[in-house]
């Protein structure tokens, strides 16, 4: 399972893209996002770029534990149905 660094920002945006597209090549289709402390849009943005990275291969990602704040901006954004969601604290 693949789990981001504690930020993804604006700051980081860019090498989070790049990892997790890295990830994915590697067959990690499961996003741990229970560390991330500091988002903002940016973290939205990254998970567009994942998820479009793996259907490009055919691939479906999940992301697990998706804190409060970033389950909020993806539902202020519309795109609750884009992904695969498990909220944090939930299996």
């Amino acid at each position: 399972m693949y789990k981001p660094e504690s930020e993804l920002s604006q700051r980081n945006a860019r090498l989070a893209v790049q990892a997790g597209l890295a990830a994915i090549a590697g067959g990690q289709l499961n996003f741990d996002l229970s560390g991330l402390g500091r988002i903002d849009s940016s973290a939205v943005a990254a998970m567009l770029a994942w998820q479009r990275g793996a259907q490009a291969q055919g691939l479906n990602l999940q992301f697990h534990a998706v804190p409060a704040g970033l389950l909020s901006l993806i539902a202020l954004y519309g795109l609750s149905e884009q992904f695969t969601l498990t909220a944090a604290g939930r299996h």
